[in-house]
């Protein structure tokens, strides 16, 4: 009798499940953007706002929660009730943060669920024009020459650009000095200025002074070369192998957000990302549309979490 009444209530919950999916949602859906406004992960929220809320039949309130490397949006997101109605728009730090900060306020393996990647943005290896390497090989060999003597440039300890300079000291097997800043935009000045050599930054923000002469661009950090930069290698193409690094935006729920509820929210994603307007923006950003489904961008993340463990377990990324 007692596993009859068992089974019966695991049947109504199943019921129940199925009909809070099937009135979902009937308010506004709150996206929680963990950088502020102005940068591209707020940019990609703003574009998939409307026709996300379209093609679901409802409104995406987009709000701004920055600071501490994405830590206080997913903070917020982790503890909102799992019924659909908050999700959580992140960056390429939701990735690192595990490996920089040991007492997070959330666990990324056991409080969300990944419903998509919506792009991919390579950086690129950047030089001033008076440095003397105009190639990767180039610089490489100098590297080697002067273990320490060659400086870049990043926006700040763990960022993507630290990053992108780490890796590339461990794949080319070289010693090169980091010189965080606080932000892209003083980074990039004292580049252009001579101060410092050497940047990897965004292909987006960066293109015009590649276009205009100011900037020499070596090499892009994806698999595959920048549209907008079509004469420029990849990194592999200049002679260092296995060697990627992207940024990337990609959309997040509570761990215990409803199974229906989680796929009807990836579907209608999957289904406006593949609209021109959204692809095109994407473009525009430097970026390109990640290809495949919420299986395949947990596994993309899962494996970036990886790289960057193994990156600052070897000593090369750390915070202050």
């Amino acid at each position: 009798m007692k596993f009859i009444k068992l089974c019966a209530l695991f049947f109504l919950c199943g019921v129940s499940g199925m009909a809070s999916a099937q009135e979902w949602p009937n308010r506004p859906i709150n996206l929680i953007v963990s950088y502020p406004p102005g940068g591209t992960a707020d940019l990609m929220a703003r574009t998939i706002a409307t026709p996300l809320g379209k093609t679901l039949g409802t409104t995406i309130v987009v709000e701004n929660k920055p600071g501490a490397s994405g830590q206080i949006a997913a903070a917020y997101v982790a503890k909102a009730n799992a019924d659909g109605y908050t999700l959580m728009l992140d960056a390429s730090s939701y990735s690192v943060n595990p490996s920089l900060f040991p007492k997070l306020p959330y666990d990324p393996n056991k409080d969300f669920k990944t419903l998509a990647i919506l792009a991919q943005y390579p950086n690129v290896l950047l030089v001033n024009p008076s440095f003397s390497a105009k190639s990767v090989k180039e610089l490489v060999a100098m590297a080697k020459a002067k273990p320490n003597g060659i400086a870049y440039a990043s926006s700040g300890n763990g960022s993507t650009q630290h990053l992108s300079g780490a890796l590339f000291e461990v794949k080319a097997d070289v010693e090169m000095q980091h010189i965080p800043y606080k932000g892209g935009g003083p980074a990039l000045n004292d580049v252009i200025g001579g101060q410092v050599p050497v940047f990897f930054g965004s292909v987006a923000s960066t293109k015009q002074y590649v276009d205009s002469g100011k900037l020499n661009a070596l090499a892009v950090t994806g698999k595959k070369r920048a549209s907008s930069m079509p004469n420029v290698p990849t990194m592999a193409e200049a002679g260092i192998p296995g060697y990627e690094v992207y940024e990337w935006n990609g959309i997040f729920a509570p761990a215990a957000t409803p199974a229906p509820i989680l796929l009807k929210i990836s579907n209608a994603i999957a289904k406006v990302m593949q609209s021109v307007e959204v692809k095109d923006k994407v473009l525009s950003l430097g970026g390109e549309p990640f290809q495949g489904g919420s299986e395949a961008a947990d596994k993309f993340i899962k494996g970036q979490m990886s790289e960057w463990s193994k990156l600052v377990k070897s000593g090369k990324i750390a915070v202050d």
